[in-house]
């Protein structure tokens, strides 16, 4: 069991969401700055390509025009490689945009890399987690250990709320 001083520190509502510059998955750059003014969503999950990953970065695909409807942006992140991120999205035909964070800088400073169990083993790695931000750049909302299914009509229904 790991103690608290071993769990990372994390965001929590009504905290700045943390400055970033990461590339997507053309290598085109995003930070917070282009994000200032505008919502946005960003799922932090494991790894391209697998089972649950797949499932939800399709679900947040097929729940895109939901997103653009309210002028909220969408983000995967994950420490995948940029090549990685083009690979998933073209093999699995993903709308969203996915950006690296290869060192987990940015998964860190929200509480989405850290000491987790899977599968009954201690590791230190992704935590499924999901981020909503106002347009003030506040964060307004956080879903931790997500589990995929239902998850992506949760995000929905706040957006739309």
């Amino acid at each position: 069991m790991f103690t608290d001083l071993e769990k990372p520190k994390s965001l929590s509502i009504g905290d700045e969401f943390p400055a970033f510059e990461l590339q997507d998955e053309n290598g085109d750059p995003v930070s917070i700055d282009d994000l200032k003014g505008r919502r946005f969503v960003m799922f932090f999950y494991p790894k391209d390509n697998t089972s649950g990953c797949t499932r939800e970065a399709k679900e947040f695909t097929e729940a895109l025009p939901l997103f653009e409807e309210k002028g909220v942006l969408l983000f995967g992140v994950s420490k995948d490689s940029v090549k990685s991120h083009r690979n998933f999205i073209d093999k699995q035909e993903l709308g969203v945009r996915l950006l690296s964070d290869p060192d987990h800088v940015l998964m860190e400073k929200v509480g989405a890399w850290g000491p987790k169990i899977a599968y009954g083993r201690a590791s230190v790695g992704a935590i499924r987690t999901t981020v909503s931000v106002d347009a003030d750049g506040i964060v307004d909302n956080i879903w931790r250990n997500v589990r995929v299914p239902g998850h992506v009509e949760d995000v929905v229904a706040h957006i739309t709320s």
